[in-house]
């Protein structure tokens, strides 16, 4: 999932009365009442999700025995073949359907040590699709890089890098999250570091701007003046985590080192006592690309089975940690509901369809590229749950733009256990997702697709794309919670007696442009990519 800046811009909308918010504890007595279970099928799904979970089971196979499925390895097609042999396993059709390809990668054992002033082994990895180092690794001296006064500077600084590994992220001030410090040190202590980091940072973006270069080129360029590797930290902001995405270099390594060895290895280096590491990182390069593919499951309607109800969530992650809560429990949750589903409304009227997107990281490749390839799905689509952002329990759900989603979404939010629906805020008619999750890619073709927002859990910081983001960190209790709603959901859209409304709301007009916004508009999926 990506963090998406028009979700800050749906927020202000909010507070200046854009959209309309309610909060289920909110509601007339009368109404709460009237959300207590009363259909057996629902009755089911509760009985069967609290009694007969099948989460942590599901989260161990794939998490812990499949790990990271990072598009273009093997883990994401072995990852795809389990999905697979699971649902039909329980009597569910499921196929993997190809949309493209992909660099193909495999990532392997990564060693770092420090060798010189003394030794140490050091915490990093290498970045997705690097390229691997000789099978007895690479030694050489780390150096970091000067203040330039301009892109001419820089240039007659380069020949220096030759068999050098070069520091290319700002050595941060403290490795203490500012929660922290905000817990422990005195008022002035604090406001002293913030300013030296705020500082920093800025003196930081200007040294790298004076190159003439940014994060992408960087790398390229000092791999084009004979560096011997590219050594960065891309701390984020909590203890013992770094966010870990792709290198941009094609022949030489490029790591990833926990902030702590990381300002080791710098302030070594500016104080002149040229340390020097030694890199193993190896890892596998197919000749030719690999298929890219979405994994598709299916529970066929009776009633009106050329109509749907989609199920979503990306099945691909970044691969520092093993994708646990992004977006391994959507994948569990999605797949569970699938399971109950088939056990307790086995003829649904709508034709129940999961997603297992891949290469959302990328772009929302997969889930884009099934909306242009399955146009007659997609135009009958009652509607699409999409989960994403993490292990808690759902607590935002907006009406993505759409006049009436009020009417449908509060009757079938009204069907789900008061306990579960005690705390979700929901917005109508909310503001349509024009990117960040796969729900965004059925917007433009005037899908209601709801995006099942949950708790925080410290995503952003400890398991949003990081090292951390593993088994251990999932709450099973509330991901429970979420297949319950889900299913419900979905239960109650597949008993809707008709297609429910697609009719937009006027969107408004942007406060700080003064323009009217417009409705987003679909993209095209990437179907070759990783190459460049």
């Amino acid at each position: 999932m990506k963090k998406n800046p028009i979700h800050m811009l749906a927020l202000a909308l909010m507070l200046s009365g854009g959209v309309s918010s309610v909060a289920f504890a909110q509601r007339p007595q009368q109404q709460q009442q009237a959300q207590k279970p009363q259909d057996p099928v629902i009755e089911k799904i509760i009985k069967m999700a609290n009694e007969n979970s099948q989460l942590e089971k599901l989260g161990h196979e794939l998490m812990d025995g499949i790990g990271p499925r990072l598009v273009g390895t093997p883990q994401m097609k072995q990852a795809a073949d389990w999905a697979v042999n699971k649902y039909k396993g329980w009597g569910i059709d499921a196929r993997v359907q190809n949309y493209g390809e992909w660099r193909g990668w495999e990532r392997g054992v990564t060693h770092i040590d420090m060798v010189h002033p003394r030794v140490k082994s050091i915490e990093g990895m290498q970045l997705a699709w690097s390229p691997s180092t000789p099978s007895k690794g690479v030694t050489a001296e780390v150096i970091t890089m000067p203040e330039f006064a301009d892109s001419l500077a820089f240039k007659r600084w380069l020949p220096s890098v030759k068999g050098k590994m070069v520091m290319v992220s700002m050595n941060q001030p403290s490795g203490r999250p500012e929660y922290n410090w905000k817990e422990f040190a005195t008022p002035e202590s604090f406001e002293k570091m913030k300013k030296v980091r705020d500082e920093q940072n800025a003196a930081w973006g200007k040294r790298i701007a004076a190159t003439g270069k940014n994060a992408r080129t960087l790398p390229v360029a000092l791999e084009q003046a004979g560096a011997a590797g590219i050594v960065m930290s891309n701390w984020s902001q909590g203890f013992g985590v770094n966010k870990i995405f792709s290198a941009y270099t094609k022949k030489i390594p490029t790591v990833d080192i926990a902030l702590e060895d990381y300002g080791m290895l710098y302030r070594l280096a500016e104080n002149g006592s040229k340390p020097k590491i030694k890199v193993v990182a190896e890892s596998k390069h197919s000749k030719k690309p690999v298929p890219t593919f979405n994994t598709i499951a299916e529970i066929k309607g009776t009633e009106k089975p050329d109509e749907y109800v989609i199920l979503s969530a990306h099945f691909d992650s970044w691969d520092g940690g093993t994708g646990a809560t992004d977006n391994g429990t959507g994948t569990i949750l999605m797949m569970e509901v699938m399971r109950i589903l088939k056990q307790v409304y086995p003829n649904p009227k709508r034709t129940i369809l999961v997603g297992h997107w891949g290469s959302e990281e990328q772009g929302l490749n997969g889930s884009r590229a099934f909306v242009e390839d399955n146009p007659e799905i997609v135009k009958k689509t009652q509607a699409v749950f999409n989960q994403d952002n993490g292990t808690g329990r759902v607590a935002n759900i907006s009406g993505q733009g759409f006049l009436n989603s009020y009417d449908y979404m509060g009757r079938w939010l009204n069907a789900v256990p008061r306990e579960i629906t005690k705390d979700i805020q929901t917005s109508y008619p909310g503001f349509p997702g024009g990117g960040g999750s796969d729900h965004a890619s059925f917007i433009p073709h005037n899908i209601p697709a709801f995006m099942l927002s949950s708790l925080s859990w410290s995503y952003g910081n400890y398991t949003w794309h990081t090292n951390r983001d593993t088994y251990d960190k999932v709450v099973f209790d509330d991901v429970r919670s979420n297949v319950i709603l889900t299913a419900i959901l979905a239960y109650m859209a597949s008993e809707e007696p008709e297609l429910v409304s697609r009719e937009r709301s006027v969107m408004p007009v942007n406060p700080r442009t003064g323009d009217q916004m417009t409705w987003p508009e679909a993209r095209p999926a990437t179907r070759k990519g990783g190459l460049d």
